[in-house]
């Protein structure tokens, strides 16, 4: 009966790490679950306490990661602070919509992230008197800093949930 649960945490895992390229807390979905897992089935010794330490420390890890991508994408390409912070309201914004206008599973999504995040920029940095050119190109940069730090975190999650899916099997 225990691998039959462990099945379905690793299949509940698998469907939370698709989340992250949602813009969505996956990652933590899978380490709650985890945690969750562990604490129920603590006297079958399916989880060691160093596991729950290490996918915890990934989650955070892709967490810093990710926020520091985009915030460094629009950054380095000379963007205001607060055109850095409205890159990540426009890359959670245009992942949702980028979700339904390009159908196109996970590509939509993150195609939607990145342009949401560059057109924030562009917008804010424009409408405060900034010439169209270091617009774009402020744009781009929190563009391809969005998309750096959405393909971390999502490697992270992959990391976690290859990590959670062994030590569930591992006797």
């Amino acid at each position: 009966m225990l691998y039959l649960w462990s099945t379905i945490l690793i299949l509940l895992n698998a469907v939370c790490l698709v989340l992250v390229v949602f813009g969505l807390p996956g990652n933590w979905l899978i380490v709650t679950a985890t945690c969750l897992f562990a604490w129920w089935r603590w006297d079958d010794g399916v989880f060691s306490i160093y596991t729950l330490i290490a996918v915890i420390a990934l989650a955070v890890l892709g967490e810093l990661l990710e926020f520091f991508a985009g915030l460094a994408g629009a950054k380095k390409s000379g963007a205001s602070w607060p055109g850095s912070i409205v890159a990540l309201f426009g890359a959670v914004t245009g992942a949702l919509l980028g979700t339904f206008l390009i159908p196109v599973p996970f590509l939509g999504t993150l195609l939607g992230a990145c342009l949401g995040a560059g057109l924030c920029v562009w917008g804010l940095e424009f409408s405060r008197g900034k010439k169209m050119d270091r617009s774009l190109r402020f744009a781009v940069g929190a563009g391809l800093g969005e998309f750096l730090g959405i393909t971390t975190k999502f490697a992270m999650g992959i990391l976690i949930w290859l990590i959670v899916a062994v030590a569930a099997f591992w006797p």
